[in-house]
């Protein structure tokens, strides 16, 4: 009697605890403004919790849910044109669907424009939009609406009062590596012909004053704190005019910056090669220099001003680099950007400034400092095929398949492995008399990364360089291609799993299909009742056509072979979507207990039983059941983490087989 009144206990505490976790940020307010004799705009307000938004009314086939506007027809009023946007939306380019899309954060407002004979009448009808935030999307939702007109100015609907889940901290680790990249970079500027021999110059600079320590340490110091805040200011100047985040949308989407940023990586790379220097005029580099003729404390900011402009020739191209991929982010990335690369940049010569003594253990300049340059130039213009990569995919010219693409990759790193080996030679590069072990090394890496490359050709996921390719949607070739008939392509280099394999013909087959050649359901008792014949445990997966991040899922977390092992041999597979408006036949509809509607289409089915057993509406939304539909461990939202995806997996495996026994 006791274990059923704590039960009964938990269940209203999780009943009361549910609206908590229902993921729904967005509330509307719905009013009008008349126009003129007869006319009137009504007005749809939107405001969206931060971190998250909806779509808008224009978006392309095969996109998510856009924002979508019904009235009801009555004669009191007649409507004039479609409903129109009056906040201007961001457009980016979103990866897993692989076109430019339209969204709207913090607020939104549409209007509708109608005429009307009548003083007093009513508008109602229904919105429907989806939200989205960086982990969870939530189904499409309609929302109800009644404008007096005449009467009240409108008045305010809640589409529901919840709190959305946590964001992942993505710009705070997304802005920690950047400047990582940052030092790197300045300590690769370190290493070429134009900056590594000034080292020593700087250092016998410095040693003048070796006979007061104290004072020597003082001008080391503020010489290195000048190259710093100089590379810095040049990093907060991009910062204040990169017009903040819409900047940053049309440098990563359009095809002006994109083609320009694409010339410059070319440029900066034949620079590289030795085919011209790019520099900074004379009269700069004189004017610092005279300054430091003077001497005192202010010689040491000019000395350092001195090592930026000289150094110019070698780092320029750096710089242009950093600057480009920063200003294509979050508007502190310039500053970060520029500040690590001027730390890195500063370190060598401010330490070598105060312990002279170590210079004695640096390497001799040489041949090798131009070997530096030009393998840069190859890594530049490799890496230059990303900018004409998102020309070609959000104006789908499909010229630059993935094919293309890793042809272009696998040859630019064959010749940087010869170019190592001494096979090519450039106009400044001296005869490699012998190859040493470093060299040898890197010539290893190279070819391994070859290697590596060349099975992406033949449909290998390459999943470790996914964000620098293409879509292997546009990948024109593979080995593996799908054998059974009535079952659409899946991702190359899967293996299709014949329908035999499983307990019944899939109700929506036809509608719906697997990914990564993996077979299952579309029905929930569909799927329950062959995992009650298989002895296995359910693996839910809540979706959505629309949904961004369960694409991201299965291309970079499913697709991993581990995890697909585990997901073909160790579950039934019952995939839900949430979104999907197939009508079902009229003896399947029913009344939802939660909200009093009748459901009657296979999303809004689906819907309501992610809410009622499981208490949220996210997506994507994974859950390890019993042949019950009995959770087994905490269902698992979106997680990009590999290693405790799978070990999520085996825990709810291990589960089921331990209830089993029991």
């Amino acid at each position: 009697m006791r274990s059923r009144i704590i039960f009964a206990v938990l269940l209203f505490l999780i009943g009361t605890g549910a609206r908590a976790q229902i993921y729904d940020p967005v509330t509307w307010e719905f009013g009008y403004e008349k126009t003129g004799n007869n006319q009137f705009e009504l007005i749809f307000t939107a405001t969206i919790e931060k971190g998250s938004h909806i779509y808008s009314i224009d978006i392309p086939e095969g996109g998510p849910i856009p924002t979508s506007f019904s009235f009801d027809t009555v004669p009191s009023y007649t409507l004039t044109g479609k409903p129109f946007e009056v906040t201007r939306p961001r457009e980016m380019f979103d990866e897993a669907f692989g076109f430019r899309i339209k969204t709207f954060s913090d607020t939104a407002e549409f209007r509708q424009k109608i005429t009307s004979e009548s003083e007093a009448f009513t508008v109602n009808g229904t919105v429907n939009f989806m939200s989205c935030n960086n982990t969870t999307c939530s189904p499409p939702k309609d929302v109800e609406f009644s404008i007096n007109i005449g009467g009240k100015e409108g008045s305010r609907v809640s589409a529901s009062s919840g709190v959305t889940y946590a964001e992942v901290p993505m710009q705070k680790g997304g802005l920690l590596r950047f400047f990582l990249i940052s030092l790197l970079a300045g300590f690769a500027g370190i290493l070429t012909p134009c900056v590594f021999p000034m080292i020593p110059m700087t250092v016998a600079f410095f040693s003048q004053g070796s006979e007061n320590r104290t004072r020597s340490i003082i001008k080391a110091a503020i010489f290195g704190l000048s190259i710093v805040l100089i590379f810095s200011l040049l990093g907060i100047i991009v910062s204040l005019t990169s017009a903040g985040a819409g900047f940053a949308n049309t440098l990563s989407t359009n095809w002006i910056p994109n083609l320009l940023f694409f010339i410059l990586f070319v440029v900066f790379a034949i620079s590289f090669f030795g085919a011209f220097e790019i520099v900074l005029p004379n009269k700069w580099v004189t004017g610092a220099d005279s300054r430091v003729d003077r001497g005192g404390l202010i010689a040491s900011f000019f000395m350092g001003l001195t090592t930026v402009i000289v150094s110019f020739s070698c780092t320029g191209p750096i710089i242009g680099v950093l600057l480009v991929a920063a200003a294509s982010g979050d508007v502190l990335r310039p500053t970060i950007g520029m500040f690590g690369f001027g730390l890195a940049f500063a370190l060598p010569f401010t330490v070598f400034a105060l312990f002279p003594s170590v210079m004695s253990r640096l390497p001799r300049s040489g041949g090798w400092l131009n070997s530096v340059k030009v393998v840069l130039g190859f890594i530049m213009l490799a890496f230059s095929l990303k900018f004409l990569m998102t020309i070609d995919s959000v104006y789908s010219l499909k010229i630059l398949s993935r094919d293309v693409y890793l042809a272009i990759w696998i040859v630019l790193f064959s010749l940087l492995g010869f170019y190592l080996m001494g096979k090519i030679k450039f106009a400044h590069d001296n005869d490699l008399k012998h190859i040493g072990v470093f060299r040898l090394f890197l010539i290893i890496a190279v070819f391994s990364f070859v290697v590596y490359l060349i099975p992406g050709l033949f449909g290998a996921p390459l999943t470790g360089l996914s964000a620098l390719l293409p879509s292997s949607r546009s990948s024109g070739f593979s080995l593996v291609r799908p054998q059974i008939q009535n079952m659409p392509a899946q991702a190359p280099g899967f293996e299709i799993v014949p329908l035999s394999s499983q307990c019944s013909e899939p109700r929506f087959y036809d509608i719906f299909d697997m990914p990564l050649g993996l077979t299952g359901y579309f029905d929930f008792k569909q799927g329950l009742e062959c995992s009650k014949e298989k002895g296995k445990p359910v693996l839910l997966d809540f979706k959505g056509h629309a949904c961004a991040n369960c694409k991201v899922m299965e291309a970079k977390v499913w697709s991993n072979p581990e995890v697909l092992r585990r997901l073909r041999d160790d579950f039934v597979i019952i995939s839900l979507y949430v979104d999907d408006r197939t009508q079902l036949p009229e003896n399947e509809w029913f009344t939802s207990s939660l909200d009093g509607k009748v459901k009657k289409t296979i999303g809004k089915v689906n819907e309501d039983l992610e809410i009622t057993r499981f208490r949220t509406n996210a997506l994507p939304l994974y859950v390890i059941t019993d042949n019950e539909g009995n959770p087994l461990n905490t269902p698992m939202p979106t997680n990009l983490n590999i290693n405790e995806y799978s070990k999520w997996l085996d825990e709810g495996a291990a589960a089921y087989r331990s209830k089993s026994l029991n």
